[in-house]
């Protein structure tokens, strides 16, 4: 259980990845948050009493998320999230009054975790899909939970260049080319079967309420995430994606049991979600892709690709396991959280 100290700590910690990664506005949000909440409005109380563990619980970026919606709407905050306002007193002051005259609108922002959906993972995951066709050569089942709203759902139809490694459609009207760090990933075709995914909670970026919800939890120091969300959504609006809202491990558990097709690899992918798991959901997770892989064979191999942080370095890790290989699970890239720059290729110098 925390306490106020703990709560208010979360939000200088968040200031500290933010600054980290690159996002001085945001950090410097954060850090005012941290001075300024106080109980004169029902959000800054239902933050400072907020139980459990605040940083795994992402509350400053709940809140932040909220902030930057008014912002977004042009309600206000707009020359604190544009950069204009620097000076921390002035900020504290904006972001007081605010969370004041609009306490009503963002209190349910702290309701659930922000579903940032980031397109640019994409590009990480990719690795992590790389590595499982080097291996086996087969088309991928994509299985991933925690989808969202589904953007890293296009991983079949976005174009990608890894340090000058392509994947994709050449004609795809979003590419994800992040800066390229390191060796490069080898030149591996990358076949699809299918891609499916579930959320319990699923964002119908169709809806504008719900797209506009999105981008409010994009940093407002990435404007070009903006414009890559902006077009993954314009591809969803034009295809949709195959989400389901479901429990992450009662759906995993259903497309585990399903036959699967001889000469087509299962992969189960996921990207900043397990921290957000219950523990005896991650378990059951785990015990179901141990079973499930000491099932495979060559023909009906199982993979597990994920892109979680390491919040020590950082960096989120992408890594790989795979069935029936029984191959120790590798960590064949590690990113920026947002997908900004990756840093590979560690597939064969690595075992996890």
């Amino acid at each position: 259980m925390s306490d106020e100290a703990a709560n208010r700590e979360a939000y200088r910690l968040q200031h500290h990845y933010c600054t980290a990664m690159g996002a001085p506005i945001t950090a410097r949000i954060c850090l005012a948050l941290a001075d300024c909440l106080s109980r004169d409005s029902r959000t800054g109380a239902r933050a400072l009493d907020w139980e459990g563990e605040p940083t795994k619980a992402a509350l400053p970026l709940r809140t932040v998320g909220g902030l930057h919606s008014l912002a977004l709407r042009g309600v206000a905050l707009v020359d604190v999230f544009d950069g204009t306002i620097t000076d921390p007193e002035a900020v504290k002051a904006a972001l007081s009054a605010a969370l004041s005259a609009h306490d009503g609108e963002l209190y349910p922002w702290l309701d659930g975790p922000p579903q940032t959906n980031e397109a640019g993972r994409s590009g990480a995951l990719m690795c992590g899909l790389i590595e499982v066709s080097r291996r086996f050569g087969q088309p991928l089942e994509i299985l991933e939970i925690g989808s969202s709203a589904g953007l890293n759902l296009l991983i079949d139809r976005y174009r990608f260049d890894l340090g000058g490694t392509t994947v994709g459609p050449e004609d795809a009207p979003v590419t994800i080319r992040p800066e390229w760090r390191g060796p490069v990933p080898p030149r591996v075709p990358v076949r699809f079967a299918s891609v499916r995914g579930c959320d319990q909670a699923i964002v119908d970026v169709r809806d504008a309420a719900a797209a506009e919800r999105l981008r409010a939890y994009v940093w407002a120091d990435n404007p070009e995430r903006q414009a890559r969300m902006t077009g993954a959504i314009a591809m969803i609006a034009a295809q949709p994606v195959q989400l389901e809202e479901a429990d992450a491990a009662e759906w995993l558990e259903a497309r585990l049991a399903e036959p699967q097709a001889e000469g087509v690899t299962r992969v189960l992918m996921h990207s900043v979600v397990w921290q957000y798991l219950p523990a005896q959901t991650q378990a059951k997770i785990t015990g179901m892709m141990e079973e499930a892989g000491a099932a495979a064979t060559a023909d009906k191999p199982l993979a597990w690709v994920e892109m979680e942080p390491d919040r020590t370095l950082h960096r989120q890790e992408v890594r790989v396991r795979t069935w029936p290989d029984g191959a120790p699970g590798v960590m064949v890239a590690a990113s920026q959280a947002h997908g900004a720059w990756v840093e590979g290729w560690t597939a064969n110098i690595e075992e996890v």
